[in-house]
């Protein structure tokens, strides 16, 4: 299906109020054309007439002006203002339904989609493209409609009034239409890579605003500056070419319009002269020649706006066509009362078709309330088999049964309402402590945020920030230090109350101080429930159940942290490892 008939879905509930905006725009656009008609009445039946008395002609004067008056001061206001407001209107309400349904589609695309695209890229299409297709709306549904009209009206009116001289003034319309479809064409090409162009400068902006600290430490500013320079460049060099087309369009088809009403006024003039027409026809002629080509000039804006407006078009639903990765089944099922018990039965997993495989034949049986740290060398899988167990991504072949039951035949999102998520770097939003904390629970009192805060060891902190609860923590929680903002991140994860917990580095990064403050915290949260650690630190993991160590995609040990001491194995290793580097930074 075409972006435009996308697009034309969202039009479609309004497409009464579309109507009646053009209906109530004819009359506006209709009542000016009385202008020529009001002036060759006047100079042909009352000033140059003889056959009425100076007195006769002031009062008839007056008479047709007074009524032209009433006409233009009483009737074409109102008229006016609703047919503005109406479009407007009906313009905002339709990006309003385009942006909510981009927000929602954004909500359901995968991380891979995020780990491939750029937020400022993307941020560039819900606001600066879908503001574009307005355009579509005003200009492409209504205004060129009366534009025609208006044209339409003017040229049966002068028909009425003189033939040869209405197909005089129309005679360079086959011209003007075929310069239109040769400029234009390319047109909505290079606009299309102008504003490509643009989201490539919004997203790497975007993307180095949020890492001025990096560029800062390492007196990165003049790279960052040439790094912006090359995609600036690239966008001054599309926008350049497009203004260059765009202005050959413009002095083409200006051209033309500017030819006809010469080629009136010497046909007319001449009829005038040879006594074959009226001084006031050839002037009420001259007005509706500007009559006509206003509103083809404005066409000619308008096809220049619209191809914009196209192109953005085209990329607001090049992304609300982005397919999703995880999708529930027609016949899927919330997923309730979880005990969490979880079987993972011989799953692999690779990220894309092309690359190999991260995990590979992995198992694992997990009993409800049960422990389970993993273990293992960067990239060896940990972080990836976490990922499977929300449904972030589905596992390549294998399953994963929560209760028994597979997770792909149950709806994601009450999968996800089972589970707690305790990452290294939390996000948090800037807005209050409180909202933060309420990400687990929306609907939670005062009281119960406070209690998770305590349960969390996160009160008495809070409580010494200058607006205690109230406080904003800044974009990405800028405003707290590690700590707090990772005890923020499990009081969330205490008002959720899942029965299922996640830990994925969630002290890694930690002084010792905190660790031990969060160690407390999370040692609360995962009692009675059953908890997946992902840590490198080994000593923070000694007390679980069961450690399983995760070498080159595969599971190479299971045991308690005593089993595989005696087993001096890979944990032993890793396990020496460490805490001959301890003993190392404890003696410097």
């Amino acid at each position: 299906m075409s972006s435009i008939k996308q697009y034309l879905k969202f039009v479609a509930p309004y497409k009464w109020k579309i109507l009646w905006t053009v209906i109530i725009g004819v009359f506006k656009f209709a009542i000016p054309l009385l202008i020529p008609l009001i002036l060759k009445y006047v100079i042909d039946n009352i000033i140059t007439t003889g056959a009425l008395t100076d007195v006769e002609k002031t009062s008839k004067l007056f008479w047709v002006m007074g009524g032209s008056f009433i006409v233009f001061l009483v009737l074409r206001p109102p008229i006016e203002y609703l047919r503005q407001y109406l479009a407007q209107w009906v313009g905002s309400k339709i990006l309003y339904d385009i942006r909510d349904k981009l927000f929602d589609h954004l909500q359901r695309l995968s991380l891979r989609f995020y780990s491939q695209t750029k937020t400022g890229e993307i941020i560039s299409r819900v606001i600066h493209d879908v503001e574009q297709t307005k355009i579509f709306v005003i200009t492409g549904l209504m205004n060129i409609w009366l534009d025609l009209v208006t044209i339409l009206i003017a040229i049966v009116i002068m028909l009425t009034m003189d033939v040869p001289l209405t197909i005089v003034s129309i005679i360079l319309f086959p011209i003007f239409g075929f310069s239109v479809k040769y400029f234009y064409g390319k047109l909505r090409r290079l606009t299309r890579e102008r504003s490509q162009a643009l989201a490539e400068v919004q997203g790497h902006l975007h993307e180095r605003v949020q890492g001025i600290p990096v560029t800062r430490s390492f007196a990165l500013e003049n790279y960052e500056q040439e790094q912006f320079d090359k995609r600036n460049s690239n966008f001054l060099e599309k926008a350049i070419t497009h203004t260059g087309w765009n202005a050959k369009t413009f002095a083409v088809t200006n051209t033309i319009t500017d030819l006809a009403p010469l080629l009136v006024i010497a046909f007319a003039g001449y009829q005038v002269i040879n006594g074959n027409l009226t001084m006031g026809t050839m002037v009420a002629f001259v007005g509706y020649m500007e009559r006509v080509y206003s509103p083809l000039r404005r066409l000619i804006n308008s096809s220049t706006q619209l191809t914009q407006s196209i192109a953005s078009i085209d990329r607001v639903f090049e992304l609300m066509n982005e397919s999703y990765d995880i999708v529930d089944k027609s016949d899927a099922e919330p997923l309730k009362n979880v005990n969490g018990k979880i079987n993972i039965e011989n799953i692999s997993f690779r990220y894309e078709k092309t690359e190999p495989e991260v995990l590979k034949n992995v198992s694992l049986n997990v009993e409800k309330g049960e422990t389970i740290a993993l273990v293992g060398m960067s990239g060896g899988g940990k972080s990836t088999l976490i990922s499977l167990i929300p449904r972030f991504y589905d596992v390549t072949s294998g399953a994963i049964k929560v209760d028994g039951q597979d997770i792909r035949d149950v709806q994601a999102r009450s999968l996800r309402d089972n589970i707690g998520m305790v990452l290294q770097d939390n996000i948090l939003f800037s807005e209050s402590i409180a909202m933060n904390i309420r990400m687990g629970n929306p609907d939670a009192s005062d009281d119960e945020v406070v209690a998770a805060a305590k349960a969390a060891n996160a009160h008495e902190f809070i409580m010494d920030l200058p607006y205690a609860y109230e406080t904003t923590v800044g974009e990405r929680g800028v405003k707290l230090s590690g700590g707090q903002k990772q005890r923020i991140a499990i009081a969330r994860v205490f008002l959720k109350n899942p029965p299922i917990l996640i830990f994925d580095e969630a002290t890694s990064a930690l002084d010792l101080e905190s660790e031990h403050t969060i160690q407390e915290a999370l040692g609360k949260l995962a009692a009675d429930r059953t908890t997946f650690i992902v840590a490198h630190r080994l000593a923070t993991i000694t007390h679980a159940d069961r450690i399983v160590v995760i070498e080159n995609g595969e599971i190479s040990e299971i045991g308690s942290h005593d089993e595989l001491m005696s087993k001096k194995g890979s944990y032993y290793d890793l396990y020496q490892v460490q805490n001959l580097n301890d003993e190392s930074q404890t003696l410097l």
